[in-house]
């Protein structure tokens, strides 16, 4: 059974790799005199092609007096514009049998309409008109700060442990922006006035601040001729592009804290300040964060789920940006359990990790893991526009998206090692309880 197995997994390995190696994403990329960034990859697998508008503009770039507005704009820009009647933007591509959709994060937001190819123009134009003159008015910000706040009442308010990012970030960053989550604050959302929603629109959504990323099956040469009849008049942003260059200091010693919140069982979660993502150490963490939670037989499923029957669930989240990182671990226990007993077994399990080597078969099998899913992110358009995009903005080279691979495979079970024993200590974390509010005396 054991030789089966061995087999099975050298098979699987080999087969990875073998995908791998032999799916090099090919792509033009080019600026257009007014500074947007265009990459295509043409493809012609499938009659579909994937439009997206990626905006170096995050959370970390707002004002601290006026958190919240990346993300307000990511449905703001859903409104209309001078040629888009509001609440007709989504209906455009759903009537011509597409999808369309937008995220935001801390270092940029992003937007995207999946199409028929031969419905590639709609793209282009509606991603001009999202670009070029927007419909910033007070109907619309008013329509959709009410979306927004029940946004924040869905997931963060009425959810258990919904609020534990936005927890964790106050306390694990002091003076960068990274401090406060995407959703921001709805006080400040309240507050800002209708000119000040428009200069973020002038400052940010402007083409030298965008990578229009297109996949799919496309026509490279005829397609140039008409992003530039899209893009090409659009004005070059004047306004200066605010890029934060705060440094956060040390965290200085282990933050802890307890969060009463609607929940019937305990939570731990702890958040180890790390690095940015990109170099090294980036890529070691992701392993290391596979070893503890990349599926069923992960460290911290077997021990404090399946085996110690201590949680209810438990998992790593590698959360890096542009400019900084936390590495998370949470577990939510089971009945009865405590918090300090689970935590305890949380932080043994993270010490396995630091007092010795990964064995050769766990790390391989994690290696196979990340493998497999870097072919999976290169098996849509969608996903290779974006990644394309991603990787040019915060690296300036798109063609990571071509070698990520080699990064991964060049992380060793020694350097796992030394990020554990580097980050994974308790004066560089934050801890958090969240524990059941305590029920009213009578």
């Amino acid at each position: 059974m054991q030789k089966k197995f061995f087999l099975f997994f050298v098979c699987s390995f080999l087969f990875t790799q073998f995908i791998v190696k032999g799916q090099t994403i090919s792509f033009e990329k080019y600026t257009l005199p007014n500074g947007l960034k265009v990459i295509l990859h043409e493809d012609h697998s499938a009659p579909v092609v994937a439009v997206t508008a990626l905006y170096h503009v995050g959370s970390k770039n707002e004002d601290t007096a006026r958190t919240g507005f990346a993300h307000f704009f990511e449905h703001l820009l859903f409104e209309g514009s001078a040629n888009i009647k509001r609440g007709e933007f989504d209906k455009y591509v759903t009537n011509a049998g597409g999808a369309l959709n937008a995220n935001t994060t801390q270092d940029r937001t992003f937007y995207y309409e999946l199409l028929p190819s031969n419905q590639v123009d709609l793209g282009l134009w509606l991603e001009s008109e999202r670009m070029m003159h927007a419909k910033i008015e007070q109907i619309g910000v008013n329509t959709q700060r009410e979306v927004v706040k029940e946004e924040k009442r869905m997931r963060m308010d009425n959810r258990p442990y919904g609020s534990f990012l936005s927890e964790m970030l106050k306390r694990a960053f002091k003076i960068h922006p990274y401090r406060w989550a995407t959703i921001g604050s709805m006080d400040h959302l309240n507050a800002a006035t209708l000119e000040e929603f428009i200069q973020f629109y002038k400052t940010y959504y402007v083409p030298n601040n965008c990578v229009l990323s297109i996949a799919g099956d496309i026509n490279k040469e005829a397609l140039k001729k008409k992003i530039e009849a899209y893009f090409g008049p659009i004005a070059k942003g004047s306004n200066p592009i605010k890029r934060p260059t705060i440094i956060e200091p040390a965290l200085g010693g282990e933050v802890r804290d307890i969060i009463y919140d609607n929940v019937q069982l305990a939570g731990v979660f702890q958040a180890y300040r790390a690095p940015k993502q990109g170099g090294d150490e980036y890529y070691a963490f992701n392993v290391l964060s596979n070893i503890l939670s990349g599926g069923a037989s992960s460290r911290m499923n077997k021990t404090l789920v399946d085996s110690k029957q201590l949680a209810a669930a438990a998992q790593s989240v590698p959360f890096f940006n542009e400019d900084a990182g936390v590495f998370i671990t949470l577990a939510i226990a089971n009945m009865g359990v405590n918090a300090d007993v689970l935590e305890k077994n949380m932080d043994s399990v993270i010490n396995e990790l630091k007092n010795g080597l990964v064995s050769e078969r766990e790390f391989q099998k994690v290696k196979n893991q990340i493998t497999t899913d870097l072919v999976k992110t290169k098996g849509t358009m969608a996903g290779i526009a974006e990644n394309l995009a991603n990787f040019e903005v915060y690296f300036g080279d798109a063609n990571i998206v071509n070698t990520e691979l080699d990064k991964y495979n060049k992380v060793t079970r020694e350097d796992v090692l030394k990020v554990a024993q580097k980050y994974l200590n308790k004066d560089n974390r934050v801890v958090l309880y969240y524990l059941p509010k305590p029920k009213e005396s009578k």
